[in-house]
This record gives structure tokens, C-alpha cells and sequence, in this order.
């Protein structure tokens, strides 16, 4: 059968914006999810063959070519409007990524993916009805929005609020440790003891940092999913916040 290279100008007006999958032949992995018009399905091929660029969508391709094989190429939804494409597309890359299903050579997540993408029942809550909450407590206030994953479990989230941070003695006076993602509480801990990380490098070594060793405080789990927005001054980069003490 010969590989189709074009879509004729006939087919261009019904297709209107549309979702493709990228497949090998072989193994039927799905490599590649993208979205466009007219003939957008089809240049990563004739690109991949022409140009030495390296990444791994291209050395995909000219692996299956290599091989005698042609890449597949799926129309997936199609009919669409462009926003309704990239809809799409997102909660495909969303879908993915949730599984962890390895071999999607993607660079990018769907439009929005943070803000409208998979989340957990308790996480829209934390989204859609955080309310402002007034903290009394002696605390730290810890932002792990590098580290946080939607649907994370007890423990991962214990591991990642725990440090390593840059502190002075000013940590001794904090009781209690509350773990905020998006300016929302997702847990309080209280604080046992501190401990430094030992030194890997050269900053290490001239910035402390320290890790605590707690339990979940469940006399102030009235605090979760409060918003704690209005604690965080605008532009401020700093993780670690102190309250209180």
C-alpha cells in the first residue's frame, strides 16, 4: 500500500481542525499527539528524514522507517473548531500522563493542564472552595508546588514537605509545619525535631539546610484546604514562610 504523504485539497474544508496520533507499526505504541489542519498530520515525517535535528519524536520516526515500516498515522476526532482541538489534545496528554504511560515523545502538556487538567475529587474542592483561613499557630509555611503531584499519597507529600530547607534558628520556634500547594493547605504536621541535611556541594555548605521529622497534626486539620493566599506577598519566591514565631 502506498504511504499517503497528503491529504488531497478536497478533503481540507470537511477535516477542519483536527487531533492525530503518531503509531508505530510494530508495537501499535502511540508516539505522538498533536493537533492542526490541512496537512499538519504529515510534515514530522518528510522533517524527520531531511534534517539531522535530535529529538525524540524524530529519531523515532527514522527508527521505524529504518526498519521497512511506515509510521501510522490516526485521525483521532476531527470536525473540530480550534479551541475544541486543543480541548482535546489536552485531556489526551492529561489521560496519558495520569497512567504514567511511557513512550508519548511529547515535549509540552495539553493547554491549561495545571489549572483544568486530571485532579482528584479533593483536589477541585482545594481549587473551586478554598476559603481564606487565619493562622494562630507558631508555623512554617512550606510551598511544594515543584515537588506536588495531583493525587500524591500520605507519605510522598510527608517526604516532600519535610525539606530540605534554608533555615536559620528562627526554626526552633515553629510547632508546626503546614504544606501548601497553590497558596492551599494540603496538610499540617507537627514538628518533632530538626535535623541538617548533610552537605552535597559547594552552596550546601554555605546555606544550611535542615529537615523536620513530625506527624500529621490531626488537631489542626480544620486548616486543610484553607487558602493562605493573602500570607504570600505577590513575585515572592521564597518556599519557606515564617508565621507567628
Amino acid at each position: 500500500m502506498k504511504e499517503i504523504s497528503e491529504f488531497p485539497s478536497s478533503v481540507f474544508d470537511q477535516l477542519k481542525y483536527y487531533v492525530y496520533l503518531l503509531k508505530d507499526p510494530i508495537n501499535d505504541e502511540i508516539f505522538y499527539v498533536g493537533k492542526g489542519t490541512g496537512n499538519r498530520i504529515f510534515p514530522h515525517l518528510n522533517f524527520a528524514l531531511a534534517n539531522p535535528d535530535r529529538s525524540d519524536k524524530l529519531n523515532k520516526i527514522r527508527a521505524i522507517r529504518r526498519r521497512g515500516e511506515e509510521v501510522e498515522h490516526i485521525i483521532l476526532r476531527h470536525g473540530l473548531s480550534e479551541n475544541e482541538a486543543l480541548e482535546v489534545e489536552a485531556a489526551i496528554l492529561d489521560f496519558v500522563d495520569f497512567l504514567e504511560i511511557e513512550g508519548l515523545t511529547n515535549l509540552v502538556k495539553g493547554r491549561e493542564s495545571e489549572e483544568r487538567g486530571y485532579m482528584t475529587a479533593s483536589d477541585i474542592i482545594a481549587q473551586y472552595a478554598a476559603k481564606r483561613i487565619d493562622i494562630s499557630e507558631p508555623c512554617i509555611l512550606v510551598r511544594v508546588n515543584r515537588l506536588y503531584k495531583i493525587g500524591m499519597n500520605a507519605d510522598d507529600l510527608y517526604e516532600i514537605s519535610r525539606g530540605n530547607w534554608v533555615l536559620g534558628e528562627r526554626r526552633n520556634k515553629a510547632k508546626y509545619a503546614f504544606s501548601v500547594y497553590r497558596h492551599v493547605v494540603r496538610e499540617v504536621y507537627k514538628i518533632n525535631r530538626w535535623f541538617q541535611v548533610p552537605a552535597r556541594d559547594k552552596e550546601m555548605k554555605t546555606k544550611k539546610r535542615w529537615r523536620f521529622d513530625g506527624e500529621v497534626a490531626d488537631d489542626l486539620s480544620h486548616y486543610i484546604f484553607g487558602d493562605i493566599s493573602h500570607y504570600i506577598s505577590k513575585g515572592s519566591l521564597n518556599p519557606v514562610k515564617y508565621l507567628n514565631c
